[in-house]
């Protein structure tokens, strides 16, 4: 008799939804996932982004996030490990494993771009960097240049003109007495 057990092998399909932030950095996002099946001792077959799109309710206040598809081998037991660590993942929103057996081989290997993945992460990570480099000149540290220390020449305050000045009392009352009565 012997005590080795067979372990059993599945072939599963899994749509991770990543946060709009995380695909902000799309190489270390897929960087993440592949971490996250090598802990899970899973074989890639094929991955794809699937779509980026604004969710029907916010997750963690987020409202929009990219949706990542893969197929994969793994033992049966791995599956609720993988599933655990894209909880416990800060880059990763939700995870939805299904067992793939109804699709053929064939099938699956035709939803792999994995290569459009690493083109799309080289892509961002270079736009990343031109941005980057763009706002790095915008922002000055340090004491001003001398042209933007010259304060703008201002003209001189005129003084607020002065009301005129009211009769005396005394010139109204004469002004009064001067006045022919209505008799």
């Amino acid at each position: 008799m012997s005590t080795e057990t067979e372990v059993r092998t599945g072939v599963y399909e899994a749509m991770f939804l990543a946060s709009q932030t995380a695909a902000a950095s799309f190489g270390d996002l897929i960087d993440h996932i592949n971490s996250l099946f090598e802990r899970a001792d899973a074989q890639v077959i094929s991955m794809k982004k699937w779509d980026e799109r604004r969710l029907a309710y916010e997750i963690d206040k987020q409202k929009r996030g990219v949706y990542i598809l893969a197929y994969f081998k793994c033992p049966t037991d791995m599956v609720p490990h993988l599933e655990r660590d894209v909880v416990i993942s800060d880059k990763l929103l939700r995870v939805l494993v299904t067992s793939a057996d109804h699709l053929s081989e064939e099938e699956i290997a035709s939803f792999n771009d994995m290569d459009g993945l690493a083109t799309e992460a080289k892509l961002k990570a270079e736009a990343g960097e031109a941005e980057e480099s763009s706002a790095s000149k915008k922002v000055h540290l340090g004491a001003p240049v001398a042209s933007e220390m010259a304060p703008a020449k201002e003209a001189p305050a005129e003084p607020a003109p002065e009301a005129a000045p009211e009769a005396a009392p005394e010139a109204a009352a004469e002004e009064a007495d001067e006045k022919p009565a209505d008799s």
